[in-house]
C-alpha cells in the first residue's frame, strides 16, 4: 500500500485550521498551531493561494479560506438538486424566449451560476457555470437579494459597473421592495451595456427562496422601446420559476 503524501496532509491541516479559526490567521499563528517551520508554512499557503483555496488580506496579511474552496463546499447536494430539478425547465424556457437561460443560487454576497443554457442560435457564447456575479447588478441576483432577510440591503460599498447600476442603499431597497411585490426582477444595462435580463425566484419546501432562474440577452430583445421588460418574456420566466419550485416541493401558488 502506498504511503500518505506529507505535503497534502499538511495542506489539509492548514485548511482545517482556517476553517475552524476566528476567520483569519497570520502566518506565525498558523506556523505555531501546526508546529511547522515558517518557510514550510509559507510555501503551503502560497500554493493554496495559487489554486484559490486560500486568500490573503492585502492590508493585514492575514490568511482565510478562499472562494474556490467555498464553492466546492457550499451545499453541494442542495446545489445539485437545484440544478437537476431546473434542467427540465431551463431548456424549454430558452426555446420559448429565444434567449440564454441561467440558474443561480446565493454564495455569500454573490450569485453562483449552477446551470446555463445557451441562446438557441449559432452565435458565439461562453459557458457561465461556476461564475460568480454581483447580486445588486443582476436580475438573478436581485431576485435572490430581495428575499434575503426581508430584502436587507448590503452594508458594504457596492461596485458600479455602468451608469445604470443601482448602488444607493435607498434606491436599492426600493427596487427590492418592488421585486417582492411583483415576484420578478429585471436588469437593464446594470452590469453590461447593451444587455438586459429578467429573473424570478425559485422556492423550495416551506417557501424558502433557494435560487433564481432568468433569461438574458440584448436589451432590444428583452425590453421594449421604453426600456421596460416585455410582459410576454416576464410571464415565461415566472412560469419556469413556478415549475421548478413545484418540483422542489414548494406549495403551489
Amino acid at each position: 500500500m502506498p504511503g500518505t503524501v506529507q505535503s497534502i496532509e499538511r495542506a489539509a491541516a492548514v485548511l482545517r485550521l482556517l476553517a475552524g479559526g476566528a476567520g483569519s490567521l497570520t502566518l506565525g499563528e498558523i506556523s505555531r498551531s501546526l508546529d511547522l517551520a515558517k518557510g514550510t508554512t509559507h510555501g503551503i499557503l502560497s500554493t493554496l493561494k495559487t489554486v484559490g483555496f486560500v486568500e490573503q488580506d492585502r492590508i493585514s496579511g492575514h490568511y482565510h479560506l478562499g472562494t474556490a474552496l467555498l464553492r466546492l463546499g457550499t451545499s453541494y447536494l442542495d446545489i445539485n438538486e437545484l440544478r437537476s430539478r431546473s434542467i427540465n425547465w431551463a431548456d424549454p424556457l430558452a426555446a420559448r424566449t429565444g434567449e440564454a437561460v441561467r440558474i443561480g443560487t446565493a454564495l455569500d454576497d454573490q450569485v453562483l451560476i449552477v446551470h446555463h443554457v445557451f441562446r438557441p442560435d449559432d452565435t458565439f457564447q461562453t459557458l457561465d457555470v461556476g461564475s460568480l456575479l454581483p447580486m445588486h447588478a443582476t436580475a438573478i441576483g436581485k431576485a435572490l437579494l430581495a428575499y434575503r432577510a426581508a430584502g436587507a440591503v448590503p452594508t458594504k460599498v457596492l461596485d458600479r459597473f455602468t451608469r445604470r447600476t443601482i448602488i444607493a442603499p435607498r434606491a436599492l431597497a426600493a427596487e427590492l421592495k418592488l421585486i417582492r411585490e411583483n415576484g420578478w426582477s429585471a436588469e437593464v444595462e446594470e452590469l453590461t451595456p447593451g444587455e438586459a435580463a429578467i429573473a424570478a425566484p425559485i422556492r423550495g419546501q416551506g417557501g424558502l427562496v433557494v435560487g433564481a432562474i432568468g433569461i438574458f440577452g440584448h436589451v432590444e430583445r428583452i425590453c421594449d422601446s421604453h426600456y421596460e421588460p416585455r410582459p410576454r418574456l416576464v410571464a415565461f420566466v415566472r412560469d419556469a420559476a413556478r415549475a421548478v419550485s413545484r418540483d422542489l416541493g414548494a406549495a403551489r401558488g
